[in-house]
């Protein structure tokens, strides 16, 4: 990490204007346990919380995969920004002034290669098509079509929906213009290659188009609608190095605070119902990009809230896909109610037939348990007058009886099962023990959820004393210059065996040299290397004392030095094997005379 064209103080300044709980809450529910918050890491996927924030220190560190750091770093690791961006983005965030200029080779040093590029392109070319929609007599006929199907001036804005030109090679010789690439712009998916003449025409033409964001606001796609006959109606940009539907949902970065400030999401099937949620007050609307869940969806939502809504087409495939969601969701502890429509309609047309107010308290606010559209959608197909499908049902219902982790809620659907067919609450008991025991058998009964206890599981480390006295010395001296300046003294020519913390230690003497007075998350902008921030960060994580007696400092020391002896016996015990080996009895007593004397020192 380099900070060479930012000043210190300036440095400093920065980071003192932000709070790092903010900053990390951006991306992480934390939940505040004892002096700090914990959250899921969003560095690795993870079931339990092992991601710590300290308020007090402004550092962090997750004891799961190790990451750990001050602002600066967490930005780096989870953006891929250089420090110069970084700072640049977090200066802003606390109304610092900074006046620094980001190269591109400065700028997302994480990204494959011409992933940079790309992504210029496709924010150039969502900014023209925006323009021409709202601006141009081009884009009139797609303006009105947008305005007649209830979309807002405010909507296209906020949303940025643009129209593609009715034109072959526009946007193809535009690009072109602006320095980009052809082959990588078609590698971008914004224009395809014509083998017949060689040459390159637009991916999308007179279509209104729709740009898609990455989970940090950047445009990574389209989906463009088409306003003629052209099939299909729907086209989207193909997979490409920025673009990952597996990976990417639907105007999440803009609903991110919304769901944080509700505990809760709303997901659709499509950005269209997305757009007409959000349209209708549903800020904490987000959609699946014509996929269906995937595991990445569930990390990235697991970080921001355990509670969602599911809001699908209610057809026999929305029906389908919503249950398919439930059961990948409720598997991985999500608390999951379900908004249904009547008349086989979806979101969008829901809103445009019975109003904004209805969605939002009829739809989104009788929204039924998990339990509740099981029963529902157990019924698809069935006839429950016939005997067959009747008893099909009931059984059915009881294997999901024998799914629910919580006693009340069994005793209550079995009653209402009971009450519905007239059936003995105590026959239903009965076979709902023996389907559950079945079940266990298979090994089909969902393991019950770690996500909502929010209890640590430490990684415990089992190391050698040295390396535990090296890390203990390292925790005083990050507290202390003194300290720091006396275990030095102590040392004297010995250095730490674990390369890593000799490396700590030198930073941090020159961190000291340079006046500045004991603060880990400052002292951690000065350490180049990733793998050296999470070793201090982990050990400021440590409890220690905030005195030390020079009795404890000598312990440590001994630890460190005795270490060193006893790497020295070892030597000298393969040097007496070798001299036994030569039938050199002379050397091999000499040997082990000194090995004898290394021990006493011990």
């Amino acid at each position: 990490m380099t900070n060479a064209r930012i000043e210190d103080e300036k440095i400093n300044e920065i980071r003192e204007s932000v709070d790092i709980v903010e900053l990390i809450g951006e991306y992480v529910q934390l939940k505040k346990q004892g002096r700090n918050y914990f959250g899921l890491c969003p560095f690795h996927g993870e079931n339990s919380p092992s991601f710590s924030v300290s308020a007090e220190k402004q550092i962090f560190h997750c004891f799961g995969c190790g990451a750990g750091g001050n602002v600066f770093t967490f930005l780096m690791d989870i953006e891929g920004y250089s420090f110069v961006e970084a700072a640049k983005i977090l200066a802003e965030k606390g109304n610092v002034s900074l006046d620094v200029e980001i190269n591109k080779g400065q700028s997302r040093s994480n990204l494959p290669a011409g992933s940079e590029q790309m992504l210029e392109a496709h924010d150039l070319l969502r900014k023209f098509y925006h323009h021409l929609l709202v601006h141009t007599n081009e884009g009139q006929e797609a303006l009105e079509y947008l305005l007649n199907r209830g979309f807002t001036e405010e909507t296209i804005e906020q949303f940025q929906i643009g129209y593609a030109l009715d034109s072959w090679d526009f946007a193809a010789k535009f690009l072109k213009k602006r320095g980009f690439s052809s082959e990588l712009m078609e590698q971008a998916g914004l224009i395809i290659f014509r083998e017949k003449g060689e040459s390159y025409f637009d991916r999308f033409r007179n279509r209104v188009m729709f740009p898609i964001m990455d989970h940090q606001g950047n445009t990574i796609a389209f989906s463009g609608r088409a306003l003629g006959e052209d099939q299909p109606k729907y086209l989207n940009s193909p997979e490409t190095p920025i673009f990952n539907k597996s990976k990417t949902l639907y105007n999440f970065h803009q609903a991110r605070p919304h769901i944080r400030k509700k505990g809760q999401a709303v997901i659709f099937e499509g950005f269209a119902d997305c757009i007409s949620a959000v349209r209708a007050g549903v800020e904490h609307s987000i959609a699946t990009m014509g996929t269906a869940l995937t595991e990445q969806h569930l990390q990235l939502l697991k970080r921001n809230t355990d509670q969602i809504i599911i809001c699908y087409d209610s057809d026999s495939a929305g029906l389908h896909a919503a249950n398919r969601a439930a059961n990948m969701l409720h598997e991985n502890g999500f608390g999951i109610k379900v908004a249904l429509m009547p008349d086989h309609l979806d979101p969008d047309d829901y809103i445009k037939k019975f109003g904004e107010k209805s969605f939002v308290s009829e739809v989104i606010g009788a929204s039924h348990t998990y339990m509740a559209f099981k029963l529902h959608y157990l019924r698809l197909g069935k006839n429950l007058n016939s005997e067959g499908d009747r008893i099909q049902y009931i059984e059915e219902v009881l294997k999901e009886i024998s799914r629910l982790p919580n006693a009340v809620e069994r005793d209550y659907y079995l009653r209402q099962l009971s009450s519905e067919f007239s059936l003995s609450l105590d026959a239903l008991e009965k076979q709902q023990r023996q389907i559950f025991f079945n079940e266990r058998k298979k090994g089909t009964l969902p393991q019950p959820s770690l996500q909502k206890t929010v209890t640590l599981q430490y990684e415990h480390k089992l190391r050698p004393a040295h390396q535990n006295a090296e890390r203990y010395l390292i925790a005083h001296m990050l507290k202390s210059k003194e300290t720091a300046y006396k275990i030095q003294q102590m040392l004297g020519n010995n250095r730490f065996h674990l390369d890593e913390h000799q490396a700590i230690i030198t930073y941090l003497y020159a961190y000291y040299e340079d006046d500045h007075e004991p603060d880990t998350s400052f002292f951690l902008t000065y350490l180049p290397d990733q793998n050296l921030r999470r070793i201090v960060s982990e050990i400021e994580m440590m409890s220690v004392s905030e005195e030390v007696s020079d009795k404890e400092l000598t312990d440590y020391i001994n630890q460190v030095l005795k270490y060193e002896k006893m790497l020295k016996i070892k030597e000298k015990q393969e040097e007496e094997k070798e001299a036994v080996r030569r039938n050199d009895t002379q050397a091999a007593a000499r040997i082990a005379m000194e090995i004898i004397q290394l021990r006493k020192m011990l």
